[in-house]
């Protein structure tokens, strides 16, 4: 396991003084290079040998979100891999331990000369380190993505959207469908994604936003309706008023 502190920046908060949506998953990346860096195998290296990672999901679980100063602790490490993909799961919490964030990951190895996936190099055997999976639900790579939507404002990418790799940013990808919806980071339980397609300069994005009881998807698609990713949202139950939660209690 690999861990580093730090504390929230007025950078990283919303209008809300709490850590973003989007500072959030940077953490969670910065936390994932940190340690890449750590054991040699970093940008340089991967560079020399002509290969990367990409996120193919993630799946995050919000527990509660730091304000402005909190002390934070972010962890990550590898508890599985196999032939052509591997897991990688991280942690937000306080120094003291208090569960912040837990959020799963799948990564792939990209061929930069190739441009295609490939089996996962011996070289990153370095991330197995024997640390065991959170107690999460399965993180899939495939959302479904069904019914009627609507539109929202269509974004087309710009230079600071982009990462070293020349494609658009995980994280932003995020913050497109946050966008979208207008929802507040409080509100919501869970976040899943799915990267279907690099988006790059240029490209127009068209965010197409489904809705239900306790969910909300946003496609992130080009104007013909390829998805570049996928964002699910799934909202936290709302505190059951005392009143209620005696009745249901008689009832029961």
């Amino acid at each position: 396991m690999y861990s580093f502190e730090s504390r929230v920046r007025y950078s990283e908060c919303d209008e809300d003084a709490k850590l973003s949506l989007e500072g959030l998953i940077d953490y969670l990346q910065d936390c994932s290079t940190f340690q890449s860096e750590q054991l040699g195998v970093g940008f340089s290296f991967m560079r020399e040998h002509h290969f990367a990672w990409f996120i193919a999901a993630w799946q995050i679980w919000i527990d509660r979100i730091p304000r402005f100063l909190e002390p934070i602790k972010i962890s990550t490490w590898c508890p599985a891999a196999r032939a052509t993909d591997a897991h990688r799961n991280f942690t937000i919490t306080s120094p003291s331990g208090a569960s912040y964030v837990r959020a799963d990951s799948i990564w792939f190895v990209f061929d930069t000369q190739l441009k295609r996936p490939v089996r996962i190099p011996a070289s990153e055997a370095v991330y197995q380190q024997g640390d065991p999976p959170l107690d999460l639900p399965p993180t899939h790579r495939k959302l479904p993505v069904e019914g009627n939507f609507k539109l929202a404002q269509e974004v087309k990418v710009a230079k600071q959207q982009l990462d070293t790799n020349g494609h658009v940013n995980n994280a932003q990808y995020v913050r497109m469908a946050v966008d979208a919806l207008d929802v507040r980071i409080e509100d919501v339980q869970r976040i899943c994604v799915q990267y279907k397609r690099m988006a790059l300069l240029g490209d127009r994005i068209v965010p197409r936003v489904h809705t239900a009881a306790r969910a909300m998807t946003v496609d992130l698609a080009n104007p013909l309706g390829a998805s570049f990713a996928i964002v699910y949202f799934e909202k936290r139950p709302k505190p059951q008023h005392p009143d209620e939660a005696k009745r249901l209690t008689s009832l029961s």
